[in-house]
């Protein structure tokens, strides 16, 4: 019976060891696999803010590189207005002669307060052409080119723009000339410089642009207001004027 009576305090003293030792392995091996998974999110949570912080950083260059074309824009905008907003350069005697160029010519408008000329495309060229080829628009020419050269105004620039109204170029002759608006402006805009140099200006003094149908005077709402955003102007401006600047030590190929 004593015999019998240790052993159950055996078995119950290995029971009791037992226990606890079951009872730890569960726990440890759970905080275990939890430290391994708290470790793997803390990984990814590491690399998901390198990963915002790469996206932020691209995000910062690219709203940079907008401001910066939004600037440029702005500075070549501003820099058109004020060209149109210039004082003229012009001296009282070309001034009086230019105004009686206008008055002589209903169809040549000139601005005394800012030196702008302003000659409609109807007059200067006829349909989808660009060769100035009517004979008044050329006694126009030939009279400005005149005033031009003399006195104090031989020493100003001229810079000679084109302009259309909204009409796409439908016909197939004059699209196989001028391909856009932005190409019959331009082509237009040529032709009178090229007049004038044939006229006695010297082309040091001489510039052209296009505008196509994007410096309108008026809404292209009829005919009529096509009619007078189909035009070219010519821009007096003084020797130190900056419209557009070439550097040949950044553009040299």
């Amino acid at each position: 019976m004593f015999a019998t009576a240790r052993t159950s305090t055996l078995v119950l003293l290995a029971l009791a060891l037992s226990i606890p030792i079951g009872c730890n392995l569960v726990p440890q091996q759970t905080l275990r696999q939890s430290q391994i998974r708290a470790m793997q999110l803390a990984g990814q949570n590491r690399q998901l803010n390198q990963n915002n912080v790469a996206l932020k950083s691209n995000l910062d260059v690219s709203n940079q590189r907008l401001a910066n074309m939004q600037s440029e824009r702005s500075l070549l905008q501003q820099r058109y207005v004020n060209l149109l907003k210039q004082q003229s350069p012009l001296s009282p005697d070309a001034t009086r002669r230019l105004q009686a160029l206008k008055k002589k010519y209903p169809l040549f408008q000139f601005d005394p307060q800012s030196g702008v000329s302003r000659i409609g495309e109807d007059i200067l060229f006829q349909s989808g052409s660009a060769v100035v080829n009517n004979k008044t628009a050329t006694t126009i020419l030939k009279e400005f080119a005149a005033i031009m050269n003399q006195g104090d105004a031989k020493d100003l620039n001229i810079l000679v723009v084109g302009h259309t109204d909204d009409r796409r170029i439908a016909k197939a002759n004059t699209r196989s000339k001028h391909a856009t608006n932005w190409h019959l402006s331009t082509n237009r805009a040529n032709a009178v410089l090229v007049s004038l140099e044939t006229l006695g200006i010297d082309q040091s003094r001489l510039g052209a642009a296009g505008y196509g149908a994007n410096q309108p005077l008026v809404a292209n709402s009829n005919e009529a207001s096509r009619q007078k955003n189909r035009r070219v102007e010519i821009f007096v401006l003084p020797v130190d004027a900056v419209v557009a600047q070439w550097n040949p030590d950044i553009n040299r190929q």
